[in-house]
């Protein structure tokens, strides 16, 4: 370990050494080597960027600054709230803030107020924050969870294909690429889509010695009722029993799903605990997810639209009710629990059936001409409903998917893959 990079640890972050892939990252970054860094939940992969924000600023005048994309806003607001405990200037901008608080930070940047800003990459359309950033020496953009712009940048984060053009923009700046989720395909789809070119791999082992995978056979509802009931008993003491099992996250396949399970654990196993689907409203999401960070809450029952980047140390549980989706989202789901290296399970209550939901989901992955053309009138006619907007103003008109879905008839699978199709 170079004696630099040991005392910037130690002095900004209290630690006495690295994990496994983690300095040979940063320091290839400090070689103005784009970086692709491929390693296991859990392995402090949020670490590489910031430490390297904080190297390549030293004893600069204005500090550089280091553009972090992040999919979610509650990991955002959680990694922003641990960097200015450590008293590192970092700050967040993303539509759940109100237009004042976000103008204000936009006027922070600009006097270089921050070491990092982090967004989620919907925020690359506004011209206001690229004009912004224009104004700034970006030392350093970090894409964490990389692998959205191939697994998931069609279907559900399609702006993280504009990653590349915004990144062009702003002068292809050093990148990091952070994931834990890709095969060598996903690996060389991260590079090309991101226009990295010539850059350094870091592929870590992605052995989890402390993590037990486990599959019950579990057909039909009772069936899988009954797997519950004995995976989640020890958890059916009073508050204190609660804090020392841990938390658990049960996965399921639906939106009911994940209410059914949340009040079977509540009204049977007497275990508090919560639901969550892209159904509540954002600020009902955000007060769950808060609550289960911070430990308030200790076991949720949640479709995939929660999980990705959620940082909790003691998960000991993960359990998923239904199959998922795929590979790479059992990895990405069942890397939640034993992050803190202590022993912890992941579970796969297996029932045959699970495979129509997914042959179901794959059947409406494919958009009509019709049927795109609906969605295109229904959100130009929400626009209509709105003269006064400004093309910026339009940005922020909310429309969810339950609306679309309802007005159009479509599944919300497939209100997802047209948006993507018409953008």
């Amino acid at each position: 370990m170079s004696a630099s990079l040991s005392s910037a640890l130690h002095d900004h972050f209290g630690f006495s050494s690295f994990r496994p892939g983690q300095e040979d990252a940063i320091q290839s970054l400090l070689n103005h080597h784009h970086t692709l860094a491929v390693m296991p939940t859990g392995a402090g992969k949020s670490l590489i960027f910031q430490l390297a924000a904080i190297m390549l600023g030293a004893g600069l005048a204005p500090a550089p600054v280091t553009l972090v994309i992040s999919p979610l806003i509650a990991l955002m607001k959680d990694q922003v709230d641990s960097l200015a405990c450590r008293n590192i200037p970092a700050t967040y901008i993303n539509s759940a803030l109100p237009t004042s608080e976000q103008n204000l930070r936009l006027q922070n940047l600009s006097q270089n107020k921050y070491r990092l800003v982090y967004i989620a990459p919907e925020r690359l359309r506004s011209v206001q924050f690229l004009n912004a950033l224009k104004t700034q020496t970006i030392s350093l953009l970090a894409v964490d969870e990389a692998h959205c712009i191939s697994e998931w940048g069609h279907d559900f984060r399609p702006d993280y294909l504009r990653i590349a053009q915004a990144r062009a923009a702003l002068g292809n700046p050093l990148t990091a690429a952070l994931t834990a989720t890709a095969t060598p395909q996903v690996q060389k789809d991260i590079i090309r889509l991101l226009g990295l070119g010539d850059s350094t791999r870091i592929v870590t082992g992605f052995n989890r010695p402390n993590l037990t995978l486990d599959v019950k056979y579990a057909s039909g509802f009772p069936s899988k009722l009954r797997a519950l009931n004995e995976l989640l008993s020890p958890l059916s003491g009073g508050r204190e029993t609660h804090a020392q099992q841990g938390a658990a996250i049960i996965y399921t396949g639906t939106r009911r799903d994940a209410e059914e399970v949340t009040e079977f654990a509540r009204e049977v196993l007497r275990v508090p605990a919560e639901f969550y689907h892209a159904g509540l409203l954002p600020e009902e999401r955000t007060r769950i997810q808060n609550d289960f960070i911070s430990g308030k809450l200790n076991v949720i029952a949640a479709t995939n639209a929660f999980g990705m980047g959620i940082d909790r140390a003691d998960v000991r549980q993960v359990i998923h009710y239904s199959l998922p989706g795929s590979l790479e989202a059992y990895y990405q789901e069942a890397g939640r629990a034993g992050r803190d290296g202590q022993p912890a399970r992941a579970t796969l209550l297996y029932d045959p059936q699970d495979r129509a939901l997914h042959e179901f989901f794959i059947a409406n992955s494919v958009v009509a001409a019709n049927d795109l053309r609906a969605i295109h009138r229904f959100v130009g006619d929400a626009v209509g409903l709105h003269p006064a907007r400004s093309t910026t103003a339009r940005e922020q008109l909310w429309v969810t998917l339950d609306e679309l879905s309802r007005v159009t008839g479509l599944h919300p699978v497939q209100i997802k893959v047209g948006l993507s199709e018409l953008e």
